[in-house]
């Protein structure tokens, strides 16, 4: 995979132009992210499917609490017949500091994704369903056609990746550093081990937060939101392999939660940004790609790209070139 994502929170019609370049930069599948204080990203992936032909395009990733996941498998399935056949269904457990602000206590993530996921597959084949489980569902179905959908699951933990390299398609590994991605590749490893062969191939895919410019520092100021978010929720065994203070982690969580954005963005330190995104001129960008793909088998691009957007896209896209070039 050669992907991107795309964060709703500039207006819509931007968006679909940022999916244009991406598909001409070469970039085969976009996800869109799904934060409630953001736009709809099944409405900006279907407006994106009208503006391209090829691309794929899925959320990245929806959580099964804020929307019932049957709700969820015929969205996506919507999305697949809307893009022609180009549907993928990142899903995962959520951000816990965001589904706080909606009241909703994640309990149970691996069993909710690992229930949501097989359930979605059963639907899209036509069955009609009876689950009783992390949720409830009574004879339950589609009316109309599906085809098959490729299931990614947005993994950080040994759970989750282990549970994702099992059952899933593949993992949508939220990190950013080779140190985790190392890390990672064993939990991986362990999960394949058990994974039958008729579920076939899995696809290992870094889902690394970037942001590229010509001026590093611009690049590196632009990384501080996503890196705010990503510090603010990390487990503390990921702190502490980067040496990230806990206590200050968990302040720019509790800002974010408060939401006193700007004091959460004002307490990312350096070091954040070097744990939690790959930011910087191309030229290092494209080396920390080339250092992620030792251990991935694909790469996806996450927001915020860069200070400015649409030439964002470009940049990244040439970076990722300049990384496999490195890398043969």
């Amino acid at each position: 995979m050669r992907g991107i994502e795309l964060t709703p929170e500039e207006p819509i019609a931007e968006l679909v132009e940022h999916g244009k370049t991406a598909e001409d930069e070469g970039f085969d599948t976009l996800f869109a992210s799904s934060h409630y204080n953001n736009r709809d990203p099944f409405t900006v992936l279907s407006r994106v499917a009208d503006a391209t032909e090829d691309i794929r395009l899925g959320p990245g990733v929806v959580n099964p609490y804020e929307s019932h996941p049957v709700t969820l498998a015929s969205r996506v399935a919507t999305l697949d017949e809307a893009s022609d056949g180009r549907a993928v269904f990142g899903v995962g457990a959520g951000d816990r500091s965001t589904l706080r602000n909606l009241g909703i206590d994640r309990d149970r993530p691996l069993r909710r994704v690992l229930e949501t996921m097989k359930v979605s597959k059963d639907l899209w084949a036509g069955e009609r369903v009876t689950h009783d489980g992390t949720f409830t569902a009574r004879d339950a179905g589609l009316n109309y056609d599906v085809g098959e959908i490729p299931v990614y699951v947005g993994a950080q933990g040994p759970h989750m990746l282990r549970m994702s390299a099992k059952h899933a398609d593949g993992a949508l590994v939220n990190a950013s550093h080779p140190r985790d991605f190392d890390w990672a590749s064993d939990r991986i490893e362990e999960g394949l081990a058990e994974r039958p062969d008729e579920r076939g191939e899995f696809d290992f895919a870094a889902y690394a937060c970037v942001s590229v410019a010509e001026d590093g520092d611009a690049a590196r100021e632009a990384a501080r939101p996503p890196v705010a978010f990503i510090a603010g929720g990390t487990a503390e065994p990921v702190l502490d392999r980067h040496g990230i203070d806990e206590e200050a982690a968990g302040e720019i969580g509790k800002s974010i939660e408060a939401g006193e954005f700007a004091a959460a963005f004002e307490a990312v330190t350096p070091a954040m940004i070097d744990a939690f995104c790959i930011a910087g001129t191309p030229e290092t960008v494209a080396d920390r790609i080339a250092a992620v793909l030792d251990y991935a088998d694909s790469f996806v691009a996450g927001s915020p790209l860069g200070p400015d957007r649409e030439n964002a896209v470009s940049l990244v896209a040439a970076a990722l070139d300049r990384a496999r070039r490195r890398r043969a």
